[in-house]
């Protein structure tokens, strides 16, 4: 009864998060990059926020490259891209140094979501990706809520 009963709450709000992603015009992928954040890098406040820190500075290194090649580009040609990339992750391992910075693949997920997502140079569709990773670790938070409910309460039930 109790796989049967974290079937439904699991199949319950992906469901829904793939309904409201869809409903809203988001990236659906993005948001289960977060939901999946929160089991890979641990599954409590201080580490989600951790976690959604590194992706948003993904993000944002995501928007560097851009912004780097753009300016490289039209200088010294296609290896401009590379250039950049390559600085970047250079400058990203010495970054990674500091304890709070140092979830590597959580960069990585947050480069992936701005390549990935393809948004335009302006501050706003930039920020939109956000609602998605924010809703993602919402619906995990959610999920591993209301597993962990039904197994405390089946624990509680046998004890009875």
């Amino acid at each position: 009864m109790k796989t049967f009963l974290t079937s439904l709450v699991m199949g319950f709000w992906g469901a829904l998060a793939v309904f409201v992603s869809t409903a809203l015009g988001w990236h659906t992928w993005v948001l289960f990059i977060a939901w999946v954040s929160y089991y890979l890098f641990g599954k409590n406040l201080k580490s989600s926020a951790n976690s959604f820190l590194v992706i948003l500075l993904g993000i944002l290194m995501g928007v560097v490259i851009r912004l780097g090649a753009g300016w490289l580009v039209p200088i010294i040609g296609k290896v401009g891209f590379p250039l950049t990339v390559f600085v970047c992750i250079a400058v990203l391992n010495y970054i990674a140094q500091i304890k709070l910075l140092g979830n590597l693949p959580g960069w990585f997920l947050g480069l992936i979501i701005f390549f990935g997502a393809h948004p335009t140079m302006k501050p706003l569709p930039i920020l939109e990706l956000l609602i998605p990773v924010i809703a993602g670790f919402a619906f995990a938070i959610l999920n591993d809520t209301g597993v962990k409910f039904i197994h405390h309460y089946n624990l509680t039930k046998e004890k009875n």
